[in-house]
């Protein structure tokens, strides 16, 4: 039931996503549909090159099934880990889950910003809520005892941003934010299902992790970047 909020598009949300777009698209120009979102003016790289962290992209299951019947879930908790895949990975399974049963959408909401970097000139807090069910549609959901589950099958550097890096590797040494690739299913069930149903989900992060501090989510990009 991928239904979003709406949110006012005013000038302090077109600088955020120019600055999203100053930390991550500039290593994303390959790719299409996004380069509306590209600025390249005042990023400085750096000397000193910090290649993307090696990850494996094995099968991974974020998130044990969930229904009606079974124990209400908790509000998600981002990992500590300095691991961009991993984090997105993390991420994307917070952003396709949700227990109406258990918190409110406003709790909801808050919990996944707390997931975003404290950098507020990277973070990009109205993508987020825009993965969040509106209120008026979590209102119908609550009545309904909605879930919704996600697993993950696998998460990668999309192609162009590594061979971006590569080509400049120094770029990322400004934010040290990271394009992440992921893919998945969502299942939602809710009251008198007894199945419920299904979905295939991928979405591109951001994900920003400096040297010696945890990761931390910087935005949901516009498009899939494969």
């Amino acid at each position: 039931m991928a239904q979003h909020s709406t949110h006012p598009g005013g000038a302090s949300r077109v600088r955020r996503r120019a600055l999203l777009g100053t930390a991550v698209l500039a290593v994303l120009v390959a790719l299409a549909g996004l380069a509306a979102y590209l600025t390249r003016e005042g990023r400085s790289p750096s000397d000193t090159p910090a290649p993307p962290p090696s990850s494996p992209t094995a099968s991974s299951s974020s998130a044990a099934p969930s229904g009606p019947h079974t124990r209400p879930r908790a509000l998600p908790v981002p990992p500590k880990t300095h691991d961009p895949i991993t984090y997105g990975k993390a991420a994307a399974a917070a952003l396709w889950s949700y227990d109406t049963r258990a918190y409110s959408q406003p709790e909801l909401r808050k919990a996944l910003r707390g997931w975003l970097t404290t950098e507020s000139k990277y973070a990009d807090p109205a993508s987020v809520d825009q993965a969040v069910p509106s209120a008026v549609l979590w209102k119908e959901m609550a009545a309904n005892k909605q879930v919704a589950t996600a697993k993950i099958n696998e998460g990668h550097f999309p192609h162009a941003f590594t061979q971006a890096l590569q080509d400049d590797p120094g770029a990322i040494t400004q934010a040290y934010v990271y394009a992440v690739t992921v893919s998945g299913k969502q299942s939602i069930r809710w009251k008198g299902s007894a199945a419920g149903g299904a979905e295939s989900r991928s979405t591109t992060l951001a994900v920003q992790c400096r040297p010696n501090h945890s990761c931390a989510l910087v935005g949901v990009m516009p498009s899939v970047a494969p």
